[in-house]
């Protein structure tokens, strides 16, 4: 991220705002209870979430008045001084007409905003949001007067940690705790955030709902915690000709598991749904083993062959790193790693091997290049398969590389002696090899 913060000006109000990506329409995102530019982006979910709503629009994104990197101690605004902060930033940004992206909070302010200015918006599309905060006979899903009073003390009263991760974000991981709470922080004082949830309990745009004439997509997990799924259904069955997709999930904010729910703003808002992106990928696959490890064992001894175990990791390591590979994973003596091109993965198993020696030991190297499924629990494939065969026909001192990795290499500079075909346990069909000269 190396867009500028601006501030466009609203009455009295500097509001904080920032321009990303180059699609050919602009989108609006209007936030839910808290936000804060800059820390936005140093969570990698979160980066990407916005990263993605770069790659189609031009991303116009805001910090509230009160909150973040705007103006404080602005005081309980009503929610017509926050769509004037809204139009101050499409005005400050260059924006005749924007696409609103309004989730939770955020989603009551876009409503409002497209029934009163119909021809700065371009379409809608409200996630994990409510048409009213407060209940009543004829809107029972909403909490009551009590309960926001009392969330509303709570929050200023424990807000050094308790930022409504429970019902935002259930069962977060540590590093997104972490994130989340320094970010409510920086967003917002304890008194700040009390009297945004007191002015939260003020929403209630039920009558502007019909007045919406911009095609509108409404969006809504299932177990949503903090707004019940009849909320999103409520909005979706009053605003006219509005679409309604439910989503699985409990969480309630739009970055975490985000790619279903970005794939149908995608196809809403430009027409075509994004290609699925594939786990698969063409990788050139490294594997090292020391040659006679256990020689090498019962000549130092257990305590000489751990040192020796230890540098030669640093080493290999180092080189790896060197030439752009990735260590996956250690066989005990050896290493299995990754290159995204297959000359560098070669010359990284020249200079391992170079290493080594100058510290006595010798390897031996695998190389074949083919397409890698990437997992959770590291790669997986033939490609991967056929490397450790490749490795096992490996004489000591040598680097043998499948044909197809030779074949991509041609006019490297690197040469090779042709070790012709080989029949490899549990690989279908011959294969021709090389060894690195």
């Amino acid at each position: 991220m190396t867009s500028p913060i601006r501030y466009a000006r609203s009455g009295d109000v500097n509001v904080a705002y920032q321009v990303t990506g180059g699609g050919p329409f602009d989108l609006v995102l209007v936030p839910g209870f808290f936000s804060h530019l800059e820390i936005d982006w140093e969570h990698p979910e979160h980066a990407r979430f916005l990263e993605r709503f770069g790659s189609f629009a031009r991303l116009i994104r805001f910090d509230k008045r009160g909150t973040g990197l705007s103006d404080r101690g602005v005081g309980l605004p009503d929610f017509e001084t926050r769509m004037d902060d809204v139009r101050a930033v499409m005005d400050a940004a260059g924006s005749e007409q924007a696409a609103l992206f309004g989730y939770s909070e955020g989603g009551p302010m876009s409503i409002l905003f497209a029934a009163t200015y119909p021809e700065r918006t371009r379409a809608l599309v409200v996630y994990g949001s409510y048409a009213k905060r407060l209940r009543s006979d004829d809107y029972p899903w909403a909490p009551t007067p009590e309960d926001r009073e009392r969330a509303a003390i709570e929050l200023e009263a424990t807000w050094g940690e308790n930022v409504d991760l429970s019902t935002m974000i259930p069962n977060a991981d540590p590093a997104m705790v972490e994130w989340f709470q320094r970010r409510g922080r920086a967003s917002l004082s304890p008194a700040a955030a009390r009297d945004l949830i007191r002015m939260n309990a003020r929403a209630d745009v039920r009558e502007a709902l019909a007045a919406v004439q911009c095609p509108t997509l409404v969006l809504h997990r299932t177990g949503d915690l903090d707004s019940g799924i009849d909320e999103g259904r409520y909005i979706a069955e009053r605003i006219p000709g509005a679409r309604f997709v439910e989503l699985p999930g409990d969480v309630h904010v739009p970055w975490v598991d985000p790619d279903s729910l970005l794939d149908e703003v995608e196809e809403f808002l430009t027409g075509t749904r994004p290609a699925a992106m594939s786990n698969r990928v063409l990788a050139t696959v490294l594997f090292t083993d020391i040659v006679g490890s256990t020689d090498h064992l019962s000549k130092v001894g257990d305590a000489a062959w751990a040192s020796l175990l230890d540098r030669h990791h640093q080493t290999v390591r180092h080189e790896l790193e060197r030439f752009g590979g990735v260590e996956v994973d250690t066989t005990g003596d050896g290493f299995v790693a990754l290159f995204d091109g297959p000359a560098r993965a070669i010359r990284s198993a020249l200079s391992i091997h170079e290493a080594l020696r100058s510290i006595g030991l010798d390897v031996r190297a695998g190389v074949h290049t083919g397409e890698v499924e990437q997992t959770s629990e590291g790669p997986r494939g033939i490609a991967v398969h056929l490397a450790a065969r490749v490795l096992g026909t490996a004489g000591s001192g040598e680097i043998v590389v499948s044909q197809t990795t030779h074949d991509l290499v041609e006019g490297s500079g690197l040469e090779f002696d042709d070790r012709g075909e080989h029949d490899l346990n549990g690989i279908d069909g011959a294969r021709r090899l090389y060894a690195v000269r």
